[in-house]
This record gives C-alpha cells, structure tokens and sequence, in this order.
C-alpha cells in the first residue's frame, strides 16, 4: 500500500493521482479478492480517494473523519455513504483504499469511519 508520500502525478491514464506503481489491473485483482465487481462508480470512488490523497501534504496526516466526509459530500447526490456501502461493503474507506492502492488512514477500521471488516 502507498503512502501520502509514494503519490505521483500522471502515473495512470484516468487515475491521474495514482500511487507509484499503481495498475488498474492490480486493483481488479484485489476487488476479484473482496469479491467486488468494479464498474464506473467503484473507480470514481478510486479516483476520488487518491486525488484526496494527492491533496493532503505528507506531514499533515489523513484523518478517517475528514476522508469519510470528503466522500460523504463528493457523492451526496448519489446517496453518500449509504451509496458508498453498497459499492463497498466492506467499508468505503478501507476497501476502497485497498482498491486505489493507499494505506488506508490509521483508526479507519473502527465501522463508523468506514469500514466493517
């Protein structure tokens, strides 16, 4: 898993804030594992956890509540979290941190930040 410091720019075509050395075929394998099938919205999600992860300087930290509501409000109009759940199961933040390739913020495994597992 990547950290704030392992982002690059420009690494994948559409995943423009990818980690170093992230492939979208990675990420399908890792998704196949969780027993996801990932369509458009599940690679938005990706897309939006690492611009979010781009944003955010290394020394600044990513807190879960703040990842949580980044993506509460960029996909309110779909239904937020509870939308976010039914494309992640198990946890938006930690499932789809393991999709995009990022280490997913420290104390996100508690279920109201994001995941359930």
């Amino acid at each position: 898993m990547a950290t704030i410091a392992d982002i690059s720019t420009g690494s994948v075509p559409d995943f423009p804030n990818a980690p170093q050395g992230w492939t979208r075929e990675e990420a399908l394998e890792t998704a196949r594992s969780c027993g996801l099938v990932p369509g458009e919205s599940h690679w938005e999600v990706v897309r939006a956890l690492q611009e979010f992860y781009a944003r955010h300087e290394e020394g600044e930290g990513i807190r879960p509540r703040d990842l949580r509501d980044a993506l509460d409000e960029k996909f309110h109009a779909r239904g937020g979290i509870k939308f976010l759940y039914e494309l992640f199961p198990g946890g938006p933040i930690h499932q789809g941190c393991e999709l995009a390739g990022l280490s997913p913020p420290p104390g996100s495994a508690d279920p109201g930040f994001g995941s359930v597992q």
